[in-house]
């Protein structure tokens, strides 16, 4: 009797353990049911760029900021204040020193990061990049513009607005992905859509408005039938723009640019620029910060590894972009 009463106590005990664990473990797997998506105010995601002053970067980073609002989430925004892959490259390592929960990276240079993108993802910290991609890196996804369908748009506005006929030139910042896309996208297709517009020259913004002001004047001295130019960000575009006010009458030069900083749109509306493109640049902050969430928390997986009942990551999202003129630039401006 007393063995069968052990027996018992055994098998109630057994029982008993199990029901907790499966108590358990059901309130673990329907957590995410129960509060929604929300993380902790203890968890960090980090957003770096470079250059960081740029007014660029305060729509990817209001994103960011957005979707750390919805997911209960800690961000810090950090970025190598110089055009300077090194510096961006010490910001990096400083950050994975720190553990964050994920890190947003839009790479200054798609070569030389790729150590330190790979460093972080060795360390079990998530990485994204957005606007500037690092091809070759083991960073999980990109999101931005599709930087060569930009550089086709660009080339069919150029078209339209030159009748289809006319030298152009390019100022770009040679080196950085993003750009030579966007290049290698207006250049082709002018010369496969076009046959009476000729690239003559593909110039050195270095990303800086003086530069790129006389960079522009030098152009157009060297190539007095110059007809428009196209300018792969807007700090250039500015300097172009600055370009073709000193310059009056003597030169009418169509400029279509890149972004929609307050300047350009103001050089849109008094119609020293032409045109524009806006990318989706908040898309790109807030959902970089979704998908290191994702990421953090194993609720996704990464494309090469989609097995199981998560969904796999996107390698690549583009985030879209539109053309702004002078008859839609009021749309454009902050609110």
């Amino acid at each position: 009797m007393k063995k069968m009463l052990l027996i018992y106590i055994v098998l109630i005990a057994a029982f008993a353990l199990y029901v907790l664990r499966f108590e358990y473990t059901s309130q673990v797997n329907s957590s995410w049911e129960n509060r929604g998506l929300r993380g902790d105010l203890g968890e960090t995601y980090m957003m770096i760029t470079f250059q960081s002053g740029l007014e660029y970067w305060k729509s990817p980073l209001k994103g960011f900021e957005d979707a750390a609002d919805a997911l209960g989430v800690t961000v810090e925004y950090r970025g190598a204040t110089r055009y300077d892959a090194k510096e961006q490259t010490t910001v990096i390592e400083q950050a994975i020193a720190r553990k964050p929960a994920g890190i947003a990276i839009s790479a200054i240079d798609p070569k030389s990061l790729i150590p330190a993108i790979n460093k972080a993802v060795e360390a079990d910290i998530p990485v994204i990049l957005f606007d500037s991609d690092a091809p070759g890196s083991q960073a999980y996804s990109f999101l931005g513009t599709d930087n060569y369908k930009a550089g086709v748009t660009a080339a069919d506005k150029m078209a339209e607005l030159l009748g289809r006929e006319g030298e152009v030139g390019v100022l770009t910042s040679p080196g950085q992905q993003n750009h030579e896309e966007r290049t290698k996208g207006f250049s082709e297709t002018i010369q496969q859509r076009y046959p009476l517009m000729h690239v003559v020259e593909v110039a050195d913004g270095h990303g800086d408005t003086l530069r790129s002001r006389d960079e522009t004047l030098r152009m157009m001295k060297a190539h007095p039938k110059l007809a428009g130019i196209f300018v792969t960000e807007a700090t250039g575009g500015a300097g172009a723009g600055e370009a073709v006010q000193n310059a009056g009458n003597a030169q009418k030069l169509h400029i279509i640019t890149f972004d929609t900083n307050k300047a350009t749109l103001d050089l849109i509306k008094n119609g020293t620029i032409s045109a524009t493109i806006a990318q989706g640049t908040w898309n790109m902050g807030y959902w970089s910060l979704q998908y290191l969430f994702h990421l953090h928390h194993h609720l996704t997986v990464p494309a090469p590894s989609s097995s199981g009942e998560n969904a796999p990551l996107p390698v690549t999202v583009d985030t879209g972009i539109s053309v702004v003129t002078r008859s839609n630039v009021d749309d454009y401006y902050a609110k």
